[in-house]
């Protein structure tokens, strides 16, 4: 009975060629022409997603549901507070209710596949705290309800939230929280029949509706707000609310949310104040580019294809294919990352694509999947998947380690070990301030199997390869479908078809396998961006019951339409050579290198599997197609992950010599430690030479403090030295022990006046005498005069042990001294093992 519901429930997450019903009976209009086969519906059987699913249940939502614990504490303070229970006030912030939400978006799709009844106890307690801390008009966001962000406004560089409900939606991110909220409770009402969570999403939505497009009573004096957020988010949560409920109150206000976007209100500021940033400089059916902030962008073409899908209009296509191809063509890094520059988390101008200081937030990988794979969706074009693909196996598999509780946030493309806020020498991080990257990866690695198939009334997509088996139901059969391969490590692709008959007579429709770009030749991924360097990609073949067929190819797809008996075997061989990519030549960054991939994957080399920092090598020229050899890994965090070693040149002062370079994918890296990774690789020996006997350099010229404990030393704090530990004894370090309760500072002048990109502080904490500060903050020198370090409009001065609390200006800032102030608490001194200023400056 279970199963039933849930098939039903996962269909009306995607209702397609088939109309969808609400549990009401209640019939929906038609949605995407290709409706995908649910993900608790492909039963997943192969060694490279289903470990993953395995710890994404075991480790990933258990470990992510206890990190966000502080926000459901907030939500229980604010539910105290809206119910007149004294006790200890919220903290106040902008958005960490929304990482609490997605955690348990994922938790939810977790129940889909494996029921867990303590998981879903734990969920139904937090969701009766959230439904505790929501006002009787359906309110819910914890500093304004409660009152405690008129008290901190100060400390919220780059904007803040506002006085009071909705006067600052810019940046409140009120709501984008709940936008995340609708989200996870469709899902958790999906898994379970469980009303509470959706009804307490509806109330919220109601509420929005009535002050944003009516006018209520008490918000924004009486009249509509009439602005679209500052951060999207809402406009995909009522669809899914609109899918689930059928009431089409919430399609239609995703719709207006789309609608006045650019018109209604366009901020004329500079950088998170500017109209680009939040995607607002103009209409969405105008916009031609991708600008500003990655995340909000993809977000919005996500739900701007999902609009049109449900209004069934082409209202938004014209914009969807100019800025699709202005990303592809233009601004996507090769492991399909956006958002390449710092400072806006966000696109830069065309072909400006750096390695060492790409930004790609692991959030902008997750919302590009979502976005293609809608478009996939719209068009039946497998371009949309290839990009998809790549984003997924890629950029957004590298934001988690493989033992699910380790993050990126940044990817970079390289690293080279000689600055420890790049975290290819801090490493990955157990968790962030702003947390929505690992909670992201929390929803979208159950997900992954629902975007394998997809079918029409007579067709099967089938988009995605791994070992699986599924039911397909055509309108006049159902087929069932068993699939064999070692993809992405190997290129063969087994299918049994199986139509479901009672009699032997033959079902005729059409199976449409997908043929990637990079299996075709000529580019790894769609777009202008990138090619082979080599001719020729190797054979494909697709056999039916051992027998070629012959087959053209059609938006991507190699069709076999034939009657079809139980049994039928499908061979789809893909070429797996390894192959070279060169970027094209206004890609400044990558001139002169180039790039290794092998089917779907993008390889890196780093320094666990080679003699020399990565840095040190360069191939030749004109290298020749494919590996000297492919080994599979057998023991360590990287088992089962297949290495390849290519030709290479090793270069150092002392000459050139012909060498080896051994490469795992990009996705596996920073899983055995800290050390060098390079992705372009030189392919001439002058370009591997400007890296060759480069020492690390923090550009600073003295750094001094308030007081030093007697066997502490202040250059400890600059050394480059790092432990794995906040309590790690063993490293020197800067300490004002005993100096218990009194504020300290540390002060560092820089060699010359510098444009900053962040600060990174890596506390001491022995548990005894010196302990994490109570708070601290960060002030700028400019022509002798100290200014507040206004914060980056999502950061905050965090306190986490373990890893680099880094926060970002708000705005350009430009200066000659840092110093960090430090607030003890009452019992303790405060310790520094390391701090880090990261610059703007030009890569080599």
């Amino acid at each position: 009975m279970k199963k039933t519901f849930l098939t039903l429930w996962a269909l009306v997450a995607f209702a397609g060629a088939v109309s969808a019903q609400t549990k009401s009976g209640k019939e929906l209009p038609k949605d995407y022409p290709i409706v995908p086969v649910p993900f608790n519906e492909v039963r997943l059987q192969d060694d490279f997603w289903l470990p993953r699913l395995k710890t994404q249940a075991k480790t990933l939502v258990p470990f992510a549901l206890g990190k966000t614990e502080k926000a459901v504490e907030n939500l229980r303070r604010a539910g105290d507070y809206l119910h007149g229970v004294k006790g200890e006030m919220p903290f106040p912030h902008r958005f960490i209710s929304s990482d609490l939400y997605k955690v348990m978006e994922g938790a939810a799709y977790i129940l889909m596949v494996e029921e867990d009844p303590a998981l879903e106890e734990r969920l139904d307690k937090i969701i009766d705290v959230i439904g505790r801390a929501q006002k009787e008009d359906g309110y819910l966001y914890v500093a304004h309800a409660t009152g405690v962000s008129k008290h901190y406004r100060d400390k919220w560089g780059g904007g803040g939230m506002g006085d009071k409900p909705y006067s600052f939606v810019l940046h409140s991110h009120e709501l984008y929280n709940i936008g995340h909220m609708y989200e996870a409770a469709v899902a958790y009402y999906q898994a379970t029949g469980k009303r509470k969570f959706l009804d307490i999403a509806e109330k919220s939505a109601q509420h929005v509706n009535r002050v944003f497009f009516e006018g209520e009573k008490g918000y924004n004096g009486g009249k509509p707000v009439n602005q679209a957020p500052g951060h999207q988010e809402i406009e995909l949560g009522l669809v899914k609310l609109y899918r689930a409920t059928g009431n089409k109150l919430y399609l239609e206000m995703s719709r207006k949310f789309l609608d006045v976007r650019g018109i209604t209100y366009k901020p004329d500021g500079e950088r998170v104040m500017s109209g680009s940033y939040a995607q607002q400089h103009a209409p969405v059916a105008d916009q031609s580019e991708a600008v500003g902030h990655a995340v909000r962008a993809a977000y919005m073409y996500a739900a701007m294809a999902d609009n049109m899908a449900l209004h069934e209009d082409d209202a938004f296509m014209g914009a969807l294919d100019r800025i699709w191809h202005d990303i592809a063509d233009t601004r996507m890094h090769i492991t399909g990352g956006l958002g390449a520059v710092h400072g806006i988390e966000g696109f830069g101008p065309q072909y400006v694509l750096p390695n060492k200081s790409a930004y790609n937030e692991t959030c902008a990988a997750v919302a590009n999947v979502f976005f293609n794979f809608r478009m996939f969706l719209l068009t039946k074009d497998a371009k949309y998947m290839d990009v998809a693909e790549v984003s997924l196996y890629n950029n957004a598999l590298a934001g988690v380690n493989m033992d699910g509780n380790r993050f990126f946030y940044v990817n970079p493309l390289e690293a080279t070990g000689d600055k420890h806020f790049n975290q290819g020498s801090a490493g990955r991080s157990p968790w962030f301030g702003t947390a929505c990257c690992p909670s992201n990866i929390a929803r979208l690695m159950p997900q992954v199997s629902g975007y394998m198939y997809s079918h029409t009334d007579d067709e099967i997509y089938v988009s995605l390869y791994a070992a699986n088996e599924t039911t397909v139901e055509l309108k006049k059969t159902a087929v069932k479908l068993r699939q064999e391969t070692r993809y992405p490590f190997g290129g063969q692709v087994n299918i049994t078809v199986t139509p479901e008959t009672k009699s032997k007579k033959k079902r005729t429709f059409a199976m449409k396998f997908r043929l990637p770009t990079w299996a075709r030749g000529e580019r790894f991924v769609p777009g202008e961006l990138y090619s082979y360097v080599n001719d020729g990609a190797g054979e494909w073949s697709l056999k039916v019951n051992g027998k070629k067929v012959e087959s053209g190819i059609e938006n991507g797809f190699v069709t076999v339409r034939r009657a079809w008996k139980a049994g039928d075997k499908v061979t789809f061989e893909l070429p797996m050579e390894a192959r070279y990519t060169k970027a094209i030549e206004k890609v400044e960054a990558d001139r002169d290198r180039l790039a290794v991939t092998r089917g779907p994957l993008v390889y890196c080399a780093e320094g666990a599997d080679n003699e020399k920092a990565v840095q040190a090598y360069a191939f030749g020229k004109r290298p020749d197609k494919g590996a000297k050899k492919s080994e599979t890994i057998n023991e360590g965090p990287l088992r089962n992950v297949e290495r390849i070693t290519v030709p290479a040149r090793q270069i150092s002062a002392d000459g050139v010599t012909a060498s080896e370079l051994n490469m795992v994918p990009y996705y596996a890296w920073n899983n055995r430690g800290k050390g060098s990774m390079i992705v372009w690789v030189p392919n001439k020996d002058e370009v591997a030479m400007r890296f060759v006997g480069k020492n690390p350099e923090k550009g600073i010229k003295t750094i001094k403090a308030s007081y030093t404990h007697s066997h502490d030393a202040v250059y400890a704090a600059i050394d480059g030295k790092i432990g794995e530990k906040s309590s790690d004894e063993s490293i020197s370090r800067w300490t004002s022990w005993n100096k218990k309760g009194q504020k300290q500072w540390l002060e560092l002048e820089l060699e010359k006046s510098r444009e900053i990109r962040s600060v990174g502080v890596f506390w001491f904490d022995d548990a005894k005498g010196v302990r994490l500060p109570a708070e601290w903050s960060v002030e700028y020198r400019v022509n002798g005069e100290w200014k507040p370090f206004k914060l980056y409009v999502t950061d905050a001065y965090n306190l986490f042990k373990d890893q680099y609390n880094i926060v970002h200006p708000a705005n350009r800032l430009k200066c000659d001294a840092i110093r960090i102030n430090m607030t003890p608490r009452k019992d303790s001194a405060v310790g520094v093992l390391e701090v880090d200023i990261d610059y703007e400056e030009k890569e080599l």
